[in-house]
């Protein structure tokens, strides 16, 4: 394959994720477009996979890493620390829920989530309870690739053939009002039924053997944009504070101003003990991801053994620190989350308008600039469409023709059956740009679904 041609196709020596088509060649990007080898514009309406949160090209980004690059490029973090990744880090903290106190940087969000189980466990051995050692999670959770994320994560597929492999854990119902909120019963006592659900896992295993519970603040890829249902979380908080259990947030997708707040559990009026975060950090500049963690943790770090068990070669990279810096300043500079918010309730209005009556739409929700569309074969019972089918798959090709990016995924219900779609669009889109992804995925989901039937 030569640098101009515009497929990957079958003499490809990348090890892309689908071996049998090819793949259109990125060359460039601007604003919320990437643009292929053949000069095609594709509005990228779910920021990769809810990452590009500045779109493309930034300049204040680009110049940030050129400018760090002159200085330096890679100093290993046995032997220093730099400026750059102390600047970050003060950034975060300053504006990171109550109690947190330092953190730590990796390169990505499954990093993130390994090393935070990685960090409850060791901080249980440090306070003298090592004989904590499950974590309980819930069903239609996405967490990560690396073996201990893909344990605690609840995706069927995902999993399936990587279960001998991993670790044994505990996993709840999500917290999935459009299909699981009985009619009897209002969203506040749905999430309390929750709440009861995982207290007797808990008192399954004994709640002195307990270390974490792991959850998406808003669920994300798996299940398509779940969000809670008011009072879950405090009631999670509660639970885990009563048996001395921790509550980690996984942020990876739905945090750092992608859901209007800058961290999602503000909305939800709830602290994590451990908060991981990544995508929309670096917003795709760099690789970097990051935990949180409040300082009761590492102070039982620095007391125990002084140190944490756990490295990778690249963390805190320094172009990576530097790409992260300049987002988050831009951000806050051009007051981009009060952006994601307006933003967000014009998109929803355009999506209530183009699928609010639509036959095979079952669903539309989410917060900000962070939305999922479920779609069902018959809105009435919900039905879903057949998996060999392959709706979503339909989707995406005919999004791309439309000169779209979304994100559309199978395994909505339970990991083999139902489809959404998941939107994520720059926070730095305009109204128009918004008008044309809807209209524009509108066209693909009517000519996805009529190949189907």
């Amino acid at each position: 394959m030569n640098a101009h041609s515009n497929s990957s196709g079958q003499n490809s020596k990348v090890f892309h994720r689908q071996l049998r088509s090819g793949l259109p060649v990125a060359v460039g990007g601007r604003g919320v477009e990437l643009i292929d080898a053949a000069g095609k514009r594709y509005i990228d309406a779910s920021g990769g996979a809810a990452v590009s949160c500045l779109g493309h090209g930034h300049p204040d980004v680009i110049a940030a890493m050129h400018e760090q690059l002159d200085r330096l490029a890679y100093a290993h973090t046995s032997f220093f620390t730099t400026e750059v990744a102390e600047e970050l880090a003060e950034l975060l903290i300053d504006s990171a829920p109550d109690g947190m106190s330092h953190v730590y940087f990796v390169s990505g969000g499954s990093e993130a989530v390994e090393a935070a189980l990685k960090m409850a466990r060791q901080y249980f051995v440090e306070i003298g309870q090592p004989q904590r050692r499950h974590f309980i999670a819930r069903r239609q959770s996405y967490h990560g690739n690396t073996l201990g994320a893909l344990a605690v994560g609840g995706n069927a597929w995902r999993r399936e053939q990587f279960k001998p492999l991993l670790m044994d854990v505990t996993h709840v119902s999500p917290c999935y009002e459009y299909r699981d909120c009985r009619a009897d019963e209002t969203p506040e006592q749905y999430g309390q039924r929750l709440v009861a659900e995982l207290s007797e896992a808990i008192d399954q295993l004994g709640g002195e053997n307990v270390m974490a519970f792991v959850a998406e603040t808003i669920g994300g890829a798996t299940a398509g944009v779940l969000t809670p249902v008011p009072g879950y979380f405090k009631g999670v908080r509660e639970l885990c504070d009563r048996h001395g259990i921790l509550l980690i947030l996984d942020e990876v997708m739905c945090g750092m101003g992608r859901s209007g707040t800058l961290h999602a559990c503000e909305q939800e009026g709830v602290v994590p003990d451990l908060l991981t975060i990544a995508k929309g950090l670096g917003g795709g500049y760099q690789p970097i991801g990051a935990v949180l963690a409040q300082a009761k943790l590492v102070d039982a770090f620095r007391q125990g053994s002084g140190l944490f068990q756990h490295g990778h070669t690249y963390l805190g990279h320094a172009v990576a620190c530097a790409a992260a810096l300049a987002v988050q300043r831009v951000i806050i500079r051009d007051d981009l989350l009060h952006q994601v918010r307006t933003r967000g309730a014009a998109l929803q209005a355009l999506l209530k308008a183009r699928f609010g009556d639509h036959p095979h739409v079952g669903d539309i929700r989410g917060r900000g600039l962070f939305w999922g569309v479920e779609l069902v074969a018959e809105r009435g019972s919900k039905q879903w469409f057949n998996p060999a089918r392959k709706l979503h798959a339909r989707i995406k090709s005919e999004a791309m023709v439309e000169g779209l990016m979304v994100y559309p995924m199978s395994g909505t219900v339970d990991g083999v059956r139902g489809d959404h779609i998941l939107l994520a669009p720059p926070f730095i889109a305009s109204e128009d740009e918004l008008a044309q992804i809807v209209h524009r995925l509108g066209s693909a989901v009517d000519r996805a679904i009529a190949s189907t039937v």
